[in-house]
């Protein structure tokens, strides 16, 4: 994350507080994406945020996703990334803004011309936790230019509205992890999420505020399915997105 946007984890609480109530400087809109976005200036206490927002009203209707929901499952990816203990998506919440209720991202300055196609290269043992994280989020649309680093070489995954859907939908440009197996250590963290999953009122619940039954079941039979069969599926053609980048 950018220098001025660093945050030490035990901050991580004060960060999602100015995300969600500091007031709005400034809101631009981005020229990219088939869907509005906005990038805002956040006046926090003694710093400035910048902060990625896309409004529900803004996203484009699409014939498999639920309209209007696609901010929300932004925010579901932060949860569940945060509960696997990953740390691959940054710190997102949900509220109110100059276009109404969307999903709030705190902005990462990216190293550029870095993406997942120059990453893999030489990084590729460290993304393996965002291909996971792939499959257990049902990801429609990963493509290269989701799969950032930023100045501290930390890696990032961004553009998560199109998750969790009830149905087989993973789309993705990590063909190189196809047929591989995965790692212990990751496994086990499904696995410690799937427990937390299981108990009534807790995390399901959490969720519950952006997934509807369906989908949440879904998220946790996919999570079943990894820890039985613990290698990364073999694709096809029609799984990838476009454009790739």
């Amino acid at each position: 994350m950018a220098s001025d946007n660093q945050v030490p984890q035990q901050d991580r609480a004060a960060l999602l507080t100015a995300l969600a109530s500091a007031p709005i400087r400034r809101c631009q809109l981005l020229p990219w994406g088939s869907n509005y976005t906005y990038l805002l200036e956040l006046e926090g206490e003694g710093e400035h945020l910048r902060a990625i927002y896309k409004p529900g009203q803004g996203e484009r209707p699409l014939w498999d996703f639920p309209a209007g929901t696609l901010y929300l499952r932004e925010w579901a990816a932060y949860v569940t990334s945060q509960a696997l203990g990953w740390d691959l998506v940054p710190p997102t919440v949900v509220r109110a803004g100059p276009q109404g209720p969307g999903s709030v991202q705190l902005y990462v300055e990216f190293v550029e011309p870095e993406n997942y196609f120059t990453l893999r290269e030489r990084r590729l043992p460290d993304i393996w936790p965002l291909a996971v994280f792939d499959l257990v989020t049902n990801n429609a649309d990963r493509k290269g230019g989701h799969c950032l680093v930023d100045q501290q070489g930390h890696i990032w995954g961004i553009d998560h509205g199109l998750t969790f859907h009830a149905l087989p939908k993973l789309r993705t440009v990590m063909w190189e992890f196809c047929g591989q197996p995965i790692p212990r250590r990751l496994l086990e963290d499904v696995r410690q999420l799937l427990e937390r999953l299981s108990v009534p009122g807790g995390l399901i619940e959490v969720l519950g505020e952006a997934l509807d039954r369906r989908e949440a079941q879904a998220l946790c039979r996919r999570m079943e399915e990894l820890l039985r069969q613990p290698r990364f599926p073999l694709l096809d053609p029609r799984q990838v997105p476009w454009p790739l980048v």
